[in-house]
């Protein structure tokens, strides 16, 4: 493996706050100081890059993502504000336009759109099936609301998977529960050949934007337990050319037994849990609450029992690996901390910690239930994208919940404060693959008293991920000498002044502390420009040329 000297930068590292260069090699970082003790390395590098102020820090840990899912948004119909789909009128001509694009040998083909909130349509609402039939000319049409937690079908979805007779059925096409199951899955019936160009779609996407790690969060309802050993055998090695994927399978085990028949099957995964759902999303209302949603009747649906959380986590305790749940709503948490207690009653307190379960969303927590998730060592992997786009005096969380109940949700100051391990996702294509938009998020949190620093931010976006994962000790998620080699390059023009002798000198740490800084990420920042993205040494993205 080649070696590369990145010079006349800066170091974004808290082993040497003031360094301007890096000598990776071998995978490694090799060493990182002064650029003026540069000059005698850059005869053993087989790469020097002049950085001209850019910064080097370490890689993004996207820690929730779908990476079938993604391929297939970002080959899609966009139906987001962000693509310029602002009413129900825009999508259903933006549906139209799809199909009349498609040769005539697709029509039967499923037609997929992602991204759609009628909560920012005038009309208020989703298509119906019979306007989704007219649009398409009686294609087969899937559109996942923006959570994908619910979608709205066509008719001839509907008959192909017959979900007219199953649960969350509703005959204007909206489907939730186990038809948006069925949906999904007769949604990506997909070659093979397919299906692997989505996955590398989704990895060389975040690879553009400084990931050098995701967790993959698969599931029955999401993808293949084929299609996860193909994504882990694939990006096993750094050579492959793409990001390191963590796996997760979301199946319920009740035995020990179980969960060994699923790490079996997957060789190389690291938790059996994940989108195993205990509840749905507060955007579908199907996240369980304590008290019915403010804008429709009901409380939403509590997918598992305490008790078949008890089972889950002893079960995959004993196997020796992670368990998790995806939980967001405060009844659904009730049901997770009573669960994770009595497996813990089973078990032992010690042996649940050191298993480091952990949670997807945890969007509303209480005082009890973090107490019972600091107890146990549970592990939270949150999205604070979610805040940014939902949270506020008028965003979907107030209409769903009321403005008091919709203020508490994603407490990030008091989860740090309180030393939970976070790491922050997208759950992508729920949000884009955008770690500084994560951090942006989490700086600025609707609520004020739950804005974290940026460096908390950071942190949980990078290190915090190797942690969910347990691969911490690895020294990932830092620059440090003996550490693996996992960084993007980024222009960001903050961090940068003009010395008196003409160099380029950075003001990016604080004289008082030698903690690193960062770009600014205020509202009205720009977005840093991701360079070049490197895992363990080996570049997956590049645009300094």
């Amino acid at each position: 493996m080649s070696a590369t000297l990145y010079r006349n930068g800066v170091i974004h590292s808290s082993a040497d706050p003031f360094a301007q260069a890096l000598l990776v090699d071998d995978g490694v970082v090799a060493w990182l100081g002064d650029d003026d003790t540069a000059d005698g390395l850059a005869a053993r590098a087989d790469e020097v890059v002049d950085l001209d102020g850019a910064l080097v820090a370490p890689g993004f840990v996207d820690a929730h993502v779908h990476l079938l899912e993604t391929g297939l948004a970002l080959h899609s119909v966009a139906l987001s504000a962000a693509d310029g789909v602002r009413s129900l009128a825009d999508a259903l001509d933006a549906v139209a336009r799809a199909a009349r694009s498609r040769p005539a040998a697709e029509h039967d083909e499923p037609l997929l759109g992602f991204g759609w909130d009628e909560l920012a349509w005038p009309e208020g609402r989703p298509p119906t099936r019979h306007e989704l039939d007219a649009a398409a000319d009686g294609a087969p049409v899937y559109l996942a609301r923006v959570d994908v937690h619910s979608a709205v079908v066509s008719t001839a979805l509907a008959r192909r998977a017959g979900l007219e007779h199953l649960e969350g059925w509703s005959d204007d096409g909206r489907v939730e529960r186990d038809a948006h199951h069925a949906a999904r899955e007769a949604a990506r019936v997909l070659p093979a050949p397919r299906r692997t160009a989505l996955y590398r779609a989704a990895l060389e996407h975040a690879a553009t934007r400084g990931v050098v790690s995701v967790h993959e969060l698969s599931a029955p309802s999401i993808d293949t337990r084929e299609g996860l050993v193909e994504i882990l055998t694939t990006t096993a090695d750094a050579l492959s050319g793409l990001v390191h994927v963590v796996g997760y399978r979301g199946e319920r085990c009740v035995t020990v037994d179980d969960a060994r028949e699923v790490l079996a099957a997957i060789p190389g995964l690291t938790g059996i849990g994940g989108d195993l759902n205990v509840d749905g999303s507060l955007g579908s209302r199907t996240a369980a609450l304590r008290a019915p949603y403010t804008d429709a009747d009901g409380s939403g649906v509590l997918y598992l029992t305490a008790e078949e959380v008890c089972n889950h986590v002893t079960a995959v305790t004993r196997a020796g690996v992670q368990g998790g749940f995806h939980v967001i709503g405060d009844r659904a948490m009730d049901e997770v901390a009573l669960g994770l207690r009595a497996a813990a009653d089973v078990e032992g307190v010690e042996a649940i910690g050191r298993a480091g379960h952990r949670l997807e969303h945890a969007e509303m927590i209480d005082a009890p239930a973090l107490a019972s998730l600091l107890l146990l060592g549970v592990r939270l992997s949150v999205q604070p994208a979610f805040d940014a786009a939902w949270g506020g005096d008028d965003g979907m969380y107030a209409q769903r919940l009321g403005a008091g109940r919709a203020a508490a949700l994603n407490p990030l100051a008091d989860l740090a404060a309180a030393g939970v391990p976070l790491g922050f996702g997208s759950d992508s294509p729920v949000t884009g693959v955008d770690p500084w938009a994560g951090v942006r998020a989490a700086v600025l949190h609707h609520a004020p008293e739950q804005r974290i620093s940026a460096r908390a931010a950071f942190r949980a976006s990078t290190r915090g991920g190797w942690r969910l994962a347990g691969l911490d000790h690895t020294g990932a998620g830092e620059l440090r000498v003996g550490a693996p080699a996992h960084l993007a390059v980024w222009r960001a023009e903050h961090l940068m002044v003009q010395a008196p002798d003409g160099r380029l000198a950075s003001w990016s740490t604080d004289a008082r502390s030698g903690t690193p800084l960062l770009p600014y990420v205020g509202p009205d920042a720009p977005e840093p420009q991701c360079l070049r993205t490197v895992r363990d040494g080996v570049v997956l993205f590049d645009a300094l040329a």
